[in-house]
């Protein structure tokens, strides 16, 4: 069997990972998102007019897939239901179980992985907030999109509000469509199963799992071209800010530590100076405490074999012989 060197780090590691604090972490942000979907819906005729310049400008450079991807869910159910059923719920369980799977196998590797998620929605938060964007199902119809949700909403729990189970549509922002992160974070997902899967089939998933929630969020008429660029985009930043963020987290609470070890050990002092025996032994030795070695201490007559013995006079020399007959 072979060990590698790697599992005692991981396992040493692994302790320093608290449930209890990452679990509240990422349900804060989780409700974050969820709650500025909810309470920034903008102004509706902005969104349409949003939505509708980001086709524009897709149509001028011939970058509009999203229109032939939603014609071919439309008149296709075998494409159009599986879309419906990913968009509506893989979003919401592949990234916990690929957080999960890092937390349990990969932890060195976990903390930089969940701030950089992290991060990156909280810039998607930001976007909400600053560009509210109608998706294409709700551009007038002129524009051509079908709202393959509502189409085959009878296949599934969703209703006509995108996602959203029946009767719920008021829980939710319609005109939250930029950037997506629907790709966003199955991008993320690739990333950590390509470069941490160790089998070629994980790898694979990790490819094919971003391509085709690309694939799903346009032909479901939920997303634009521009909104799955602008996901990976914000995906970009939030790696590129996550070290930094974790080195500004670390050396906060350093300082933390070393602030409370300063206190913490003015007190210990103060402790120990006032404790009894410290005080008669610094009074004994004239204010030095001073703790006398084992050699000092001499040895009872007929003390027995191994207790108190100096280590070197159970040896038996002949220095220790001498000594102890000179002094009987």
């Amino acid at each position: 069997m072979t060990i590698t060197a790697t599992a005692p780090r991981a396992a040493a590691y692994r302790g320093k990972l608290r449930w209890w604090t990452e679990l509240p972490l990422i349900a804060v942000v989780y409700a974050l998102y969820s709650g500025a979907r909810l309470l920034v819906r903008g102004d509706v005729d902005d969104a349409v007019e949003h939505g509708a310049d980001i086709l524009h400008f897709e149509q001028l450079t011939h970058l509009d897939p999203e229109r032939w991807f939603n014609r071919l869910f439309t008149h296709h159910a075998f494409l159009g239901v599986p879309a419906d059923f990913a968009y509506a719920s893989l979003h919401y369980v592949v990234t916990p179980s690929i957080l999960v799977w890092l937390w349990l196998r990969r932890p060195t590797h976990y903390r930089t992985a969940r701030t950089w998620l992290l991060i990156s929605t909280l810039i998607g938060l930001v976007g909400f907030t600053l560009v509210p964007t109608a998706p294409p199902r709700l551009l007038p119809g002129a524009h051509g999109f079908m709202d393959t949700m509502a189409q085959y909403g009878s296949y599934g729990w969703w209703g006509t509000d995108a996602s959203a189970p029946r009767g719920m549509g008021h829980l939710t922002n319609q005109y939250a469509a930029m950037p997506s992160l629907h790709v966003g974070w199955s991008l993320w997902c690739g990333i950590m199963l390509f470069r941490y899967g160790r089998n070629w089939f994980v790898r694979t998933l990790g490819v094919i799992y971003p391509l085709m929630t690309a694939l799903v969020v346009m032909g479901t008429a939920n997303h634009y071209l521009m909104d799955a660029a602008a996901g990976v985009a914000t995906m970009g930043i939030g790696f590129l800010l996550a070290r930094p963020a974790l080195r500004i987290v670390d050396n906060l609470q350093a300082r933390v530590r070393r602030r409370l070890g300063r206190e913490s050990g003015g007190e210990a002092v103060v402790a120990i100076s006032m404790a009894p025996g410290h005080r008669d032994a610094a009074t004994a030795s004239g204010g030095a405490s001073k703790v006398p070695s084992p050699r000092s201490v001499p040895v009872p007559r007929g003390a027995p074999d191994g207790a108190d013995r100096d280590p070197d006079a159970a040896g038996g020399s002949g220095a220790g012989r001498g000594e102890r007959s000179r002094m009987s």
